[in-house]
């Protein structure tokens, strides 16, 4: 009732619906092509408490949708029908968690005595005849509790358990937006009623199937695979960049960093002095003009200064000369003349 005592269209439909099902006979029971859990939950629970009220039920769905996913296969749907009844046009056909007629793509179920639409999604076409559509509703399962509440049907175990498949899976554990306080007093009633709570998510979600297995572990050995040969081509890769600087004499086996592969920084993040200018005065050898590794020379700082190279200092009198310079005539001594 609202808040001006009129009757929402909600409940106007919900009596619409409850009057269907207490006053007819027959009836079809069916859902959208490729059932999720509220779909199948919502199913089974109206079939069975049609008949606890004594009516002549069916459940409808196509055969391409079996084998149903493995979290599904636990539910009783043996008795589903997979073809048309003989006596369609004198059966009520009830679409359940279905937004349109096109999701449920069989025309011969348009051809039944009437149809009825019982559903939570906000895009509902109201295709059918009777349309009870309650997008306040956390999941179809949830509107179908409280029929059953209204058609006075005893909620068995077996109906609770189906109603929570569908409770669950389609509020994602309780942690959708659409969950609210009355889809947790729908769920501690069903509980109350039977409902395994454990083996319920253990079924649901924490059964995997050998074969997906098997899949999943072939897709990590692919991956494996692919990283291997990434890993070998990166290190083939870097392996050639070495000896190809060794061949240039980027860097040789005379310090520590040089046997890593890796020129040492100074204190301000630079090369050390000898290394800096290693490429324009380092010494050549006598056979092929090559430079020789920079950890077998150091360079004489006046030799630097006479090339302005380095600032003009009157401390440069420090000579560590190991090799003949360039700058010297071939023959003479390098040139380590104090300052006068």
């Amino acid at each position: 009732m609202s808040s001006n005592g009129n009757r929402s269209e909600i409940e106007i439909a919900t009596d619409a619906i409850v009057a269907e099902l207490a006053e007819g006979e027959r009836f079809l029971i069916t859902t959208h092509e490729g059932p999720d859990g509220d779909a199948l939950g919502s199913t089974l629970a109206l079939q069975e408490a049609l008949t606890q009220l004594g009516k002549d039920s069916l459940m409808f769905l196509a055969e391409k949708e079996f084998p149903l996913p493995i979290e599904y296969r636990f539910l009783p749907l043996q008795e589903v029908f997979h073809e048309a009844p003989a006596d369609l046009v004198d059966r009520t056909v009830i679409f359940l968690d279905c937004g349109n007629i096109d999701r449920m793509p069989v025309d011969w179920l348009r051809s039944g005595k009437r149809m009825l639409n019982i559903d939570h999604h906000h895009d509902n076409t109201r295709f059918a005849d009777v349309n009870l559509v309650d997008v306040g509703a956390s999941s179809t399962a949830e509107i179908v509790f409280d029929i059953c509440r209204r058609l006075g049907v005893e909620i068995s175990e077996s109906i609770a358990q189906a109603l929570y498949v569908g409770l669950i899976t389609d509020t994602g554990q309780f942690m959708y937006e659409n969950t609210d306080a009355r889809t947790h007093r729908v769920a501690a009633e069903l509980i109350e009623s039977g409902v395994d709570v454990n083996g319920t998510f253990r079924r649901l979600y924490e059964r995997v199937p050998e074969a997906k297995l098997k899949l999943i572990a072939r897709a990590l050995e692919r991956i494996d695979r692919r990283l291997r040969r990434h890993r070998g081509r990166r290190d083939a890769h870097r392996g050639d960049h070495r000896l190809r600087a060794r061949d240039r004499g980027d860097f040789g086996g005379g310090s520590r960093a040089g046997q890593a592969g890796r020129p040492s920084r100074g204190a301000q993040g630079q090369p050390p002095l000898d290394r800096r200018f290693r490429g324009r005065f380092g010494d050549r050898q006598e056979d092929g003009g090559r430079r020789t590794p920079a950890g077998r020379r150091l360079l004489d700082r006046s030799q630097l200064r006479r090339a302005r190279r380095v600032p003009q200092r009157r401390d440069a009198r420090r000579a560590c000369l190991t090799a003949p310079s360039p700058l010297s005539a071939p023959g003479s001594s390098p040139a380590t003349s104090r300052p006068g």
